[in-house]
Order: structure tokens, then C-alpha cells, then sequence
């Protein structure tokens, strides 16, 4: 896979980018070797809650519960992620330990969803809670509720590592969105894109907030600009709305010769708009690497996919949120970055390979 050419110059401004996942990939690799799936069970090494002992929680007395939240069942990003999770899941219950996953039913109210659920996390008794800090006005002051009780939390997905600092929360393991918006923008200005609407279909949640003004940003470099169309965060996982609203946005301004969609679910609308409009020579840009993208990239339909490796936020986190409850190893590697990576009609056929194994 490659990475998007902003990266050496942005990085340096803001984050370090991919390669800062290479040692948490060894470190768990070498928990791996050491517990390999199917080994029984030793319930002496357990957690009596993983306390603010700076060690994360002694590894006797109880159980190591790691609690974490992720999105919706219906969202087929998420469902990577969730493989992710399992995973790591086998390598912690080959440990004596155990993983909780909290999903939520709709993206409908996002931010005070996220917060009940992070104060149904914090009644489980957890060693260690994951969670994405989608919307920080709404999620911040539960998830400073659940630091200030000892608590070790890991920010994933969403919110970076200014967001980590700021609730208390030992590290961000994720892509940097703005980055990532910035290496969509800037493979459709390659691509000829002088004009953009970016398709918002959850307004208010930051990550998806960050890709539109990301792809702004990256556009402009080549003299390109993009404009968000924000629909209601109702019309998340309704594809005919979606596609509608796609369709309409377009009849309303033939110059548009750029869309990006920063839904992780929205591909189908995207293209069902597309095809309805008779706009197959816009430049599409989707923020996902599924498998139906992998295949419209590969048929020409979609110019990119601007891949986060879902897979590897949820097997890394909670791999470090165990290794850090159940014995107090903690990564020097802050934040601990899965992307962006630009996947193109360069490098698809790999992604493929990736996709039918479901890890992408």
C-alpha cells in the first residue's frame, strides 16, 4: 500500500504518520508468540479493576474486563474494526481475561449515545475502556468521569491525540481525519477535480467533520475547492435518501466535477447517484477501502478509497489497553497511527486480497 505524497510535509506540521505503527505491531506480535489462540486459560492472571495504580491494575484478585464501544451493527466499517477486536479478543481470554464490545443501535444522537454508553461501560466493572470521541462536547465530560475514577482509557477511532490529552486518556489509536481528507483532496486534484461537494451524512461527528475540510485543504493545492453537503444524521444508512440528495446537489451545479463521500457506509448511495445522474466522469473519492469499493476503484468507478485500517484500530487497541491493565506495558509510540493509506487502480488487487479475508 502506499501513502498519500502530502505525508512527508504535513506529518512533520502535525502527526507522525503510518510508520509509528510498526512497534505496536511488534509488540503485539511478541504477545502472540507468547499466548498463542486456544491456550488454556489461566484465570490467576487477572485484574481487580486495573486501578489508577500507574501500573493499569494488579494481574490477581479479579478478572481484566476490557470494555469496548464501537458503532453501529448495520455499519459495515465497523464490522472490520469488530474483527479487529475479536482477534485481540482470543490472545485476552487465552490470558484469563475478558473483552466486552458495547455497539450502538443508530448514529441518530450520536454524542449523548456514545456518553450513556460510556457510563454503561463504566458499571462493568472494566480494567480498561476503548472508545471514540466522535462528538468531545458531549462524549468529554463522561469519559473524564471514567479517567478520574482510575480508570485507564484509549481514545480510538476518532479525536486524535489532542483529544486523548485533553479527557486524561493514555493514548489516540486511529488515522489523523485531517490528514486523511487532505490525501483524498489531493488525489482529486491530480486526477483533474477543480470543483467538489464532500458528502457529510453525520454533521456534528468531528472525525467526518475533519475529512471534508481535510479533502478542502488538499484540493486547494492544486487550485480546486470543495463545499460540504451536510444531510441529517437520519439519512445515515439510508441509501436512497442519500443518493437522492447526491443526485439533486449535482442537477444544481453542473461544475462539479468532484465528490467525496466520508460515510464509511455510503459508497452505495454514491454510486447509485452517479449512475442516476449520468455523472460517470466525476472523480469520486470514498473514505473506506470495503469490498464494494475495492471493486469500483478496480472498475474505474471510483477514483480512491482512503483506507484508516479499521482492522488494525480495533486489534491494536485493545491489545494495548490489556498489555497496559493486566502488566502496565505502555507504548512510547503516541499516537499510534493506522493510515491514511490511498488506495488506487495502483495497489487495489492487494486491498482485494485484504477484503475476502475481512480484515479491510
Amino acid at each position: 500500500m502506499k501513502v498519500s505524497k502530502f505525508a512527508s510535509s504535513q506529518a512533520a506540521k502535525r502527526l507522525r504518520l503510518l510508520s509509528l505503527a510498526i512497534p505496536a505491531a511488534l509488540v503485539v506480535a511478541a504477545l502472540s508468540a507468547c499466548t498463542p489462540a486456544g491456550a488454556p486459560s489461566d484465570t490467576s492472571a487477572t485484574s481487580d479493576n486495573g486501578g489508577g495504580d500507574g501500573g493499569g491494575g494488579s494481574t490477581s484478585g479479579g478478572e481484566i474486563n476490557i470494555v469496548v464501544i464501537g458503532g453501529a451493527s448495520d455499519d459495515s466499517f465497523f464490522s472490520t474494526v469488530k474483527r479487529g477486536v475479536d482477534d485481540a479478543k482470543r490472545v485476552v481470554e487465552a490470558n484469563g481475561g475478558k473483552v466486552t464490545y458495547l455497539a450502538l443501535q443508530n448514529y441518530n444522537n450520536l454524542g449523548p449515545d456514545v456518553a450513556q454508553l460510556i457510563k454503561n461501560a463504566s458499571g462493568q466493572n472494566p480494567s480498561a475502556i476503548v472508545v471514540p470521541d466522535w462528538v468531545p462536547e458531549a462524549e468529554d465530560p463522561a469519559i473524564k468521569e471514567v479517567v478520574a475514577s482510575g480508570v485507564p482509557v484509549i481514545i480510538y477511532n476518532a479525536g486524535g491525540m489532542e483529544a486523548a490529552e485533553n479527557v486524561g486518556a493514555m493514548t489516540y489509536i486511529g488515522t489523523d481525519e485531517f490528514l486523511a481528507g487532505v490525501a483524498g483532496g489531493e488525489a482529486a486534484g491530480e486526477a483533474g477535480v477543480t470543483k467538489a461537494i464532500c458528502v457529510n451524512t453525520v454533521p456534528g461527528a468531528q472525525n467526518l467533520e475533519d475529512r471534508c475540510a481535510g479533502y478542502a485543504e488538499g484540493l486547494s493545492k492544486s487550485g480546486g475547492t470543495s463545499t460540504q453537503l451536510a444531510l441529517p444524521a437520519s439519512s445515515f444508512g439510508n441509501q436512497t435518501a442519500v443518493a437522492q440528495a447526491i443526485k439533486a446537489a449535482l442537477a444544481q451545479d453542473p461544475d462539479v466535477n468532484g465528490m467525496a463521500t466520508v460515510g464509511g457506509s455510503d459508497i452505495d448511495a454514491g454510486l447509485s447517484a452517479l449512475q442516476q445522474a449520468n455523472a460517470g466522469d466525476i472523480k469520486y473519492v470514498h473514505f473506506n477501502t470495503d469490498t464494494k469499493t475495492l471493486e469500483a476503484i478496480q472498475a474505474g468507478t471510483v477514483l480512491a478509497g482512503i483506507d484508516q485500517q479499521p482492522y488494525a484500530q480495533g486489534y491494536y487497541s485493545v491489545s494495548a489497553a490489556f498489555q497496559y491493565a493486566a502488566w502496565g506495558i505502555e507504548l512510547p509510540t503516541k499516537p499510534i497511527l493506522t493510515g491514511p493509506l490511498v488506495v488506487d487502480k495502483d495497489n487495489v488487487e492487494l486491498a482485494i486480497d485484504g477484503a475476502k479475508e475481512g480484515v479491510r
